[in-house]
């Protein structure tokens, strides 16, 4: 069964750094786009980050120069590093692969307290 399966969200002051883990298996992601998208209790899926097969990243203006993403093919994982956290990043994040079809993660709260 192909899956992806997030963990490291929490509750974390502002200011204050988390980092989330997108762990694939039943099949390599290796060769595809991976990415994060978060959603904020009563608003719309906002994309967050993407990373290339190659490492190439690309990120939203909400988060640019705070929010690091970063992939290790070997393990098959995909991270998030957050910094400087605000309460506005509060939201459930979800990991994706940009493959046919394209797999999602089950989500992992992220609670900023202001």
């Amino acid at each position: 069964q192909v899956q992806l399966v997030e963990s490291g969200g929490g509750l974390v002051q502002a200011g204050g750094s988390l980092r989330l883990s997108c762990a694939a298996s039943g099949r390599t992601f290796g060769d595809n786009v991976m990415g994060w998208v978060r959603q904020a209790p009563g608003k719309e899926r906002e994309w967050v980050a993407g990373i290339t097969s190659g490492g190439s990243t690309s990120y939203a203006d909400s988060v640019k120069g705070r929010f690091t993403i970063s992939r290790d093919n070997a393990k098959n994982t995909v991270y998030l590093q957050m910094n400087s956290l605000k309460a506005e990043d509060t939201a459930v994040y979800y990991c994706y692969s940009a493959s046919y079809p394209a797999v999602w993660g089950q989500g992992t709260l992220v609670s900023v307290s202001s």
